[in-house]
């Protein structure tokens, strides 16, 4: 039986996964997908806890998380588009807008 340890792996997993691809990546999708996934691995890990303790407050804010990172998605993409149509790249080293 999958236990809450396992769950809890997978969510810090995910994370770090996440993490990692916000940090090493310079393409701003990828970047969004990073954090995107960084968000699953919380939501893993407080449906886990909520199972776990036998309520539903965890699932609750999980559903909060997903409108809160649709929300983001959608933002960001679209700022993402204005930027490419303005500087023709996506790396976000390249991207100085907001320097003098």
């Amino acid at each position: 039986m999958i236990s809450l340890q396992h769950y809890l792996a997978l969510g810090a997993i995910l994370f770090a996964i996440g993490v990692v691809g916000v940090l090493t990546r310079r393409n701003a999708i990828l970047i969004l997908m990073a954090i995107e996934l960084m968000l699953n691995g919380v939501n893993i890990t407080l449906i886990a806890f909520a199972r776990h303790a036998g309520n539903l407050t965890g699932q609750i804010f999980v559903l909060f998380i997903i409108t809160v990172a649709a929300a983001e998605a959608a933002v960001g993409l679209a700022l993402v588009i204005a930027l490419f149509r303005g500087r023709d790249t996506l790396n976000v080293d390249e991207i100085h807008l907001l320097k003098w």
